[in-house]
């Protein structure tokens, strides 16, 4: 077989994305993030939000001390209920993932989907969603997000709610940017003349070609969730104080950091800092690497 015929597309493209050392970089970085996002509870030295195994005498405890009892070594220092912040840490980006992965998720399959149908159908269709999305992108999203937080109160599914309610209306413009200019292509409507119907032409041959340059946006969506998420729960309206969060350890340790006592919000904010650097570095390359205006000859 020629050497050429070996040169798929997926191989242009691994090709592509390894070219940036920085790329390669958050790659592994992001690698680790997810390890530790799923490995978290067998990683961790113990159970930060089990009060069984809490001491309030190991509280605020600096790196490298050992508990009350011996048995146990504060990597990180401990925070003020006597929680092991490297236990905590763990947990809270667990959390974190979690909510921006999903929300994401979910914010993905509801603007993608209106967006495609407003590009198609056109006419009231698309006048009515597009008028939902500009009334949408005209609030900042943290005000909704602080609204419907703050009318439902905190929560796990209540933010990751609250989060796909800001995020839509972004995807379903875009989607219906891309979409207007596939609409024009011949395969549709070579569709269309075939007397396909709609819901086909849409799910079957629009959105796999309107999917692949919504990628990048993606990943960096996936870390703007993360990142509100965080500011809700540091501002108080996230997750309740029962539930790991970074956003809630950074707010925690915020009071003490005057005191001398920097490593109850320093580590945590430093952890949801490689979180976002990850995922940013992977979506940068990602965006070069599918739009073939950035892409370098």
């Amino acid at each position: 077989m020629p050497v050429a015929d070996l040169d798929t597309p997926f191989r242009r493209f691994v090709r592509a994305y390894l070219a940036s050392k920085l790329a390669v970089a958050g790659l592994v970085l992001l690698a680790l993030v997810l390890f530790a996002a799923i490995a978290g509870p067998f990683l961790a030295p113990q159970n930060p939000y089990d009060l069984m195994v809490l001491d309030v005498m190991d509280s605020r405890l600096p790196p490298g001390e050992k508990s009350g009892d011996g048995k146990m070594t504060f990597l990180l220092g401990s925070d003020e209920q006597g929680r092991d912040m490297v236990s905590a840490i763990l947990y809270g980006v667990r959390t974190s993932v979690l909510v921006g992965v999903v929300s994401t998720a979910i914010a993905l399959a509801i603007g993608l989907s209106l967006g495609l149908w407003a590009a198609y159908l056109g006419g009231r269709v698309e006048g009515f969603i597009m008028r939902l999305v500009d009334i949408q992108l005209s609030f900042p999203p943290i005000l909704i997000a602080l609204i419907l937080l703050a009318l439902t109160g905190p929560g796990l599914g209540k933010i990751i709610v609250a989060l796909v309610a800001v995020k839509w209306a972004y995807y379903a413009r875009s989607a219906r940017s891309i979409a207007l200019v596939e609409r024009r292509k011949e395969y549709i409507e070579a569709a269309t003349c075939l007397g396909l119907s709609t819901s086909r032409i849409i799910f079957r041959h629009l959105l796999p070609n309107c999917l692949t340059p919504l990628l990048a946006v993606t990943a960096l969506q996936v870390a703007s969730a993360i990142t509100l998420e965080a500011t809700l729960s540091f501002l108080g309206l996230g997750l309740p104080p029962t539930s790991p969060s970074l956003g809630l350890l950074i707010s925690n340790g915020s009071q003490y950091l005057m005191s001398g006592k920097y490593w109850i919000s320093v580590f945590p904010g430093v952890a949801l800092l490689v979180v976002i650097v990850a995922i940013n570095l992977v979506a940068d390359q990602l965006r070069d690497v599918l739009n073939p205006r950035l892409q370098t000859q």
